[in-house]
């Protein structure tokens, strides 16, 4: 499967992930330390995966 960001910070980019299918999840760029949720928005016949970044705020502890 193939997941393909358009937008965020991974934006333009792919991932090759296994052919389960993909839930989505917190990536970061190279190592960086701001990290992004990702969800799936659209799931194509041929193994591709659309993939937008979802806003989050960070919570207080």
């Amino acid at each position: 499967m193939i997941v393909r960001f358009v937008d965020g910070p991974l934006a333009g980019r792919e991932l090759k992930t296994s052919d389960t299918p993909w839930a989505g999840g917190w990536l970061t760029v190279d190592g960086a330390a701001d990290w992004g949720l990702y969800v799936p928005v659209l799931r194509t016949v041929r193994g591709v995966v659309v993939a937008e970044a979802r806003v989050t705020i960070p919570r207080r502890r």
